[in-house]
């Protein structure tokens, strides 16, 4: 396929697209060939169809497979195809495009369940003017028996300090907003940068748009491999960068500067935890010690001190509980090889709950 400009694209509207939608589905798509059929079917699967379905193919490498899988669809979809841009530009692409009042986000390896649209639209309706769902996990790396807001909770109201305090968290998949919120707010930042849905959602609480969830599963989330965004250390820099791109760019008022300021320290403390687990994983114990240590220097506490300790005198020890406890966060289980050192193994593996977060 010829390459895209990046200031070009292509558009193809299917003959059956509905011409005066009330919702418009915006899909980004790259590298999720084996997934997007799925997304598709459970959007066409919607009880509420007054909708429209915007894919963006951001030049995926694997654009041959894509439109393969995307050909039974084309007729009721609007394919957009353009280069590399990231999530955030494409979604923007889409947004430009979109003729429905009202902007459905799914990534294209997610699903609804059929009830999505048909009760997220009544919450905009009685007043919201952005509103969100909870989702279940499924996929290879997704842990058992929990939902999205087990593990990312919403409680109260949405506001700024709540998004920055992480006690109001939205899924993307999930989540409805009006195109004049959006349009006012600025839609996603124009460059490739990590986390843009947070940052984006910050402003449009930061406009004074009234924000709602529901707790009812809408939707499935998928976790894999390839939507992990990287290893923990780079989990960690991503949230330090939105965080610093949100004090840089977005007005706060002193109580939400002093929750981000706060939030930051914390952050920059899990980095240094994170790197010290992964030193322990290479073997470098120097190093691991190092950062536990100006963590438990910054946030003293029993446990990181216990961990301080074992990663001095006993670290090919706390290397072995470190990945049982990957491998299964139920407990540590007691094998021959560490009898020998059980009442160290004992206290150590009850401090280390740390490592399961």
């Amino acid at each position: 396929m010829t390459a895209i400009p990046a200031d070009k694209f292509s558009i193809k509207r299917g003959k059956d697209v509905q011409p005066s939608p009330r919702v418009s589905v915006v899909m980004p798509a790259y590298n999720v060939s084996r997934f997007i059929a799925s997304a598709i079917g459970s959007v066409k699967a919607q009880t509420y169809q007054s909708f429209e379905l915007i894919v963006v193919n951001d030049g995926s490498p694997d654009t041959e497979a894509l439109e393969a899988v995307l050909s039974p669809f084309f007729d009721e979809i609007i394919y957009v195809s353009q280069a590399n841009l990231g999530a955030g530009p494409a979604r923007n692409r889409a947004i430009d495009l979109a003729r429905g009042e009202l902007i459905a986000f799914l990534d294209a390896d997610d699903e609804w369940l059929p009830g999505h649209l048909a009760e997220l639209v009544p919450m905009i309706d009685d007043g919201l003017d952005m509103a969100y769902a909870n989702a279940e996990l499924f996929g290879d790396a997704a842990p058992s028996d929990h939902t999205f807001m087990e593990s990312a909770p919403s409680a109260g109201e949405v506001t700024v300090s709540s998004l920055l305090n992480f006690s109001c968290n939205v899924i993307t998949s999930g989540t409805i907003v009006r195109k004049s919120v959006l349009a006012a707010a600025g839609s996603f930042e124009s460059v490739d940068t990590r986390a843009q849905d947070f940052h984006l959602w910050v402003r449009i609480a930061r406009s004074g748009a009234r924000i709602g969830f529901t707790d009812k599963v809408l939707l499935r989330y998928r976790v894999h491999t390839e939507n992990l965004s990287g290893d923990s250390i780079a989990r960690v820099e991503r949230e330090i960068a939105v965080f610093d791109r949100v004090k840089k760019t977005i007005p706060l008022t002193p109580a939400e500067l002093s929750i981000l300021e706060r939030q930051l320290r914390g952050l920059e403390i899990d980095l240094e935890i994170e790197k010290g687990k992964a030193h322990l994983m290479n073997r470098d114990f120097p190093a691991a010690r190092n950062s536990f240590r100006l963590a438990n220097v910054a946030r003293p506490s029993f446990k990181l001190r216990a961990v301080c300790l074992a990663a001095k005198f006993a670290p090919n020890l706390l290397l072995i509980l470190f990945r049982r406890r990957r491998a299964d966060h139920l407990g540590l289980i007691r094998t021959e090889a560490a009898a020998s050192n059980w009442a160290v193994f004992s206290v150590i593996s009850g401090l280390l709950r740390l490592f399961s977060d």
